[in-house]
């Protein structure tokens, strides 16, 4: 809680092609462009105490976002499954563009959420190539899985082709990223903190970098909800149920995945504790949950200031 009661919250609804507002018009409606940023913040910056509050929209708020945090106005970009479980414990089921836009300001009173830090132009970047290959990496699976069904030889010919240039594009990629995680001094500490931990390749530090630029700034349960790694009670009266998994960033999530799978194979003190888990008789997909947590929790240790200038001593 770091914004004070005066704070005037503003919700803001992000769509590919226009901004919905919780403010009086004409400033309601405003398209998804440099020109309707412009607007828009030159419409915020007239309200005294203001602080948006928008959910993450696959992208498309972020240029919007940058636009804010240019202007010097405080911004707090949200988990969107947060937002609605907030909705939901208000009786809030519909969504319409205004409802989620007064939903965001309620949220934001309720809560007085810490502004989004701003990214530097390096973890722009780095968010962009990761996201690029991601893309490409599921068209080249996509045709991958579309050939084995071809019968046609120009089919299968074209298909070939059009995997090929996938391939030579994700090449380029992975050397962009590489090239990237070396872009300054501070990316590339960060970079080889997380290399040096059990089960983490090239792979994970780029995405985890790329999705969570966070790491370091945050307390361990934050750490864990925002990859979307901490578990969650389901108790009613004297029932209990079994604690679930649910929001946080999902390709972070998937990385860390993919990270845990590994480390726990490997020797070391995460695959300890992984069969310490089995062995008290938890599931594999439970046990696996917990060492992706302690991973997360770890990352965010190792990239604390404190201790990346220790590594780096």
């Amino acid at each position: 809680m770091s914004q004070n009661h005066t704070s005037v919250y503003v919700g803001v609804d992000v769509a590919k092609a226009k901004l919905d507002f919780d403010l009086p018009a004409p400033h309601h409606t405003l398209p998804n462009t440099a020109e309707g940023h412009a607007t828009a913040v030159a419409a915020l910056a007239r309200v005294r105490g203001v602080h948006v509050v928008l959910e993450a929209s696959g992208g498309y708020e972020r240029a919007f976002t940058a636009a804010l945090h240019k202007a010097g106005v405080p911004v707090t970009v949200l988990d969107p499954l947060r937002v609605r479980q907030f909705a939901r414990s208000a009786g809030q089921r519909a969504k319409t563009d205004p409802i989620d836009t007064r939903v965001l300001s309620a949220f934001g009173r309720a809560h007085q959420p810490i502004p989004t830090t701003p990214d530097t132009e390096t973890e722009r970047r780095l968010a962009a190539l990761v996201q690029r290959r991601r893309q490409l990496q599921a068209a080249l699976q996509a045709e991958r899985n579309q050939a084995e069904g071809l019968l046609d030889k120009d089919l299968i010919r074209m298909s070939s082709s059009l995997q090929r240039n996938y391939a030579k594009l994700l090449a380029e990629l992975e050397a962009a990223l590489a090239k990237q995680l070396q872009a300054s001094e501070t990316l590339r500490q960060r970079a080889e903190a997380l290399d040096a931990l059990t089960g983490v390749g090239p792979g994970t530090v780029a995405v985890m970098l790329g999705e969570m630029p966070e790491l370091g700034t945050l307390n361990r349960g934050q750490a864990a909800a925002l990859a979307g790694v901490a578990p969650y009670d389901r108790q009613s009266g004297g029932w209990n149920g079994a604690r679930h998994i649910s929001g946080g960033r999902k390709h972070a999530r998937c990385a860390l995945y993919m990270a845990a799978l590994s480390a726990a194979r490997c020797k070391g003190k995460l695959k300890e504790f992984y069969l310490r888990l089995r062995a008290a008789g938890k599931k594999p997909k439970v046990a696996l949950t917990a060492v992706m947590r302690k991973l997360v929790i770890l990352m965010n240790h190792v990239l604390k200031p404190e201790n990346l200038k220790n590594h780096h001593a």
